[in-house]
């Protein structure tokens, strides 16, 4: 195969524990595979879980795994010639790196957040992005747990102090979490497992969020975020980054907490003004705080966490009752090892199928499964720009040919429709694949085919290329 050449996809065999059936009939469906898939090439960086190299390993793919984040300039070199990356919170996969992803399909950040990439560049370049919004939400939740009892007992100082050799026994200002009141800003998969957890230890929970959500528990919902300063013992932050929550505790917020109060961020760097915070650390108006993310972090580990990274880093670090942690709400095994599974399964799927459920950044749809019955089927995956007349034209094309199943849906500008279509000859692929991606539209066009034993297309001999549009830059599959 000539270099810049990537085959596409092809059925290989029948899934057994994928059936469909109804009172008439029994049917299997099928699995969708690359046709060679040993030439789909995965980067994996940041120390990703085995669990995740396993199951892109096993289907067959060429799987690169480092356990660092690169550097800007090995980074493009590297993402030139892969299908897909994989990352967590230190990679940042800018405009710029995206640019130089000629054969990029997909991206998946094995965390929950995904600020580290530019979704609207990824998207524009028919990239779909997939993360792990649940996987880690008990590892944080613990933790914040561990981390109200810590500030509560002045463990942090103890312990420091005992390294040293200092015997310093005291019960001035250390306190049961029992019947203190706990405030959660952000009461999604994190925030509210952490309610049902500080219940069962005697705290009462309340929480603000944006959307009117159903409490667990007894928990009661604010309407405010000044109402739930006010009235909280420790508040604990549990949001994404966006433009609303960038600083969105300051000076003002945190005056408004109880004099005495704690403030835990495991959310995200930007939410907390630290400046602020030292302000009410100094002053004694928090009598704790415990930080596990920053506005910049250290790209790798090491002696790294200084002035020269954040101006406030060595004040930061003389504060008293103060818990500073290296962003690790989520490192657990149990968390990373489900993270790997949840995202993994998402990038197979995406690959093999064209399934873009829980993407980020693009439209999500799924077709069921092509059934043993379809004989000589391809799946069609037409990822476009959102412009009126799209479909109409894509329709024309398919015209003349038994659509069994179809699906479309857009986010914003971008657009992607799934088609099944049975009864086709290699003819037919060449005619349907070359006009499809000939449309004005066309971000990304691929093709999955069909390719059990009773299947009569040899589509494993057409050969597909990725090249990039020079105006505009998307991306484009043409046959060869």
């Amino acid at each position: 195969m000539a270099q810049g050449q990537v085959n596409q996809y092809q059925l290989v065999s029948p899934q057994p524990n994928l059936k469909r059936s109804s009172s008439f009939t029994s049917t299997h469906a099928k699995a969708l595979k690359p046709f060679a898939s040993g030439d789909i090439k995965i980067l994996l960086l940041e120390n990703i879980s085995q669990a995740a190299i396993d199951i892109l390993s096993g289907e067959g793919y060429q799987v690169e795994a480092h356990s660092k984040s690169l550097s800007d300039d090995v980074l493009i070199e590297k993402i030139r010639d892969v299908h897909c990356i994989g990352i967590r919170s230190k990679t940042k996969l800018t405009s710029k790196v995206l640019a130089e992803a000629k054969k990029l399909l997909v991206i998946g950040c094995f965390c929950i957040g995904t600020n580290q990439v530019d979704l609207e560049a990824a998207a524009r370049q028919g990239i779909s992005v997939f993360n792990s919004p649940f996987s880690n939400s008990r590892s944080v939740a613990e933790l914040v747990i561990g981390e109200i009892i810590f500030l509560s007992r002045q463990l942090g100082d103890r312990n420091i102090e005992m390294h040293q050799g200092i015997w310093n026994k005291v019960s001035a200002n250390c306190y049961e979490i029992r019947g203190k009141t706990l405030g959660i800003i952000g009461y999604g998969h994190i925030g509210s497992q952490l309610s049902v957890l500080a219940e069962s230890m005697g705290m009462t929970v309340y929480f603000y969020d944006i959307i009117q959500i159903m409490p667990l528990g007894i928990a009661k919902q604010v309407s405010t975020l000044h109402e739930l300063l006010e009235r909280a013992d420790f508040v604990t932050l549990h949001v994404p980054e966006t433009e609303d929550t960038k600083n969105m505790i300051g000076d003002a917020e945190i005056s408004k907490m109880k004099k005495g109060s704690y403030l835990i961020n495991a959310s995200r760097g930007t939410v907390v003004q630290i400046p602020a915070l030292l302000k009410g650390l100094q002053s004694e108006h928090l009598r704790g705080a415990a930080i596990d993310v920053y506005p910049r972090e250290p790209r790798s580990n090491g002696q790294n966490f200084n002035d020269e990274l954040n101006s406030w880093a060595s004040e930061l670090l003389k504060c008293k009752n103060l818990i500073l942690s290296p962003h690790i709400g989520g490192s657990t095994e149990e968390a990373q090892r489900m993270i790997g599974i949840e995202v993994a399964t998402a990038l197979f799927k995406y690959i093999n199928y064209g399934t873009s459920i829980g993407a980020v950044n693009f439209p999500e749809i799924d077709l069921r499964a092509i059934q043993d019955t379809e004989k000589n089927s391809i799946r069609v995956l037409f990822a476009h720009q959102n412009v009126p007349g799209v479909l109409k034209e894509i329709n024309q094309i398919l015209a003349d040919h038994n659509v069994e199943k179809q699906h479309s849906d857009s986010r914003g500008e971008i657009a992607y429709m799934m088609a099944d279509i049975s009864d086709v000859n290699e003819d037919d692929i060449r005619k349907i694949y070359d006009t499809i991606s000939s449309a004005k539209a066309n971000i990304l066009t691929r093709i999955t085919a069909s390719q059990s034993p009773a299947d009569k297309i040899k589509i494993g001999e057409i050969g597909f290329e990725l090249v990039k549009l020079i105006s505009p830059a998307f991306l484009s599959l043409r046959c060869t």
